[in-house]
């Protein structure tokens, strides 16, 4: 199983998710193109269409665009949250899943996250 995990920040809120560069093996083939669409199944279930895409010269900077925003709304995600992905390789066909954590605080320390579990409804 691939994993990556991020605490977001401003523009992960607010615009797109950057991705490791190193993940990138753990996506579906861009076949020669800049992007690439793959499903990810949240905590209840819920399937969400995100799109990877990758500057063409240069440095990649792999970020997630397409459907990232709509989940970070669903989920009501703010900076200092956790995001998870993960790639469980099964027979023929990956299988991502993505998981969100709100920071949980005591007396202004973060003691750790907890699982968001939001009605996926986008």
């Amino acid at each position: 199983m691939t994993t990556f995990s991020k605490i977001l920040r401003k523009t992960d809120t607010s615009k797109t998710l950057s991705v490791p560069t190193k993940y990138l093996k753990s996506l579906p083939s861009f076949k020669g193109g800049h992007a690439v669409s793959f499903q990810a199944m949240d905590e209840i279930g819920f399937v969400w269409t995100f799109q990877c895409s990758v500057r063409k010269k240069g440095h990649p900077k792999p970020v997630l665009s397409k459907g990232w925003l709509a989940f970070v709304r669903n989920k009501n995600h703010k900076v200092g949250d956790k995001i998870k992905f993960s790639l469980n390789q099964t027979a023929a066909n990956p299988f991502y899943r993505v998981r969100a954590e709100k920071e949980v605080k005591i007396f202004g320390a973060i003691f750790g996250y907890s699982p968001i579990i939001a009605p996926s409804i986008p």
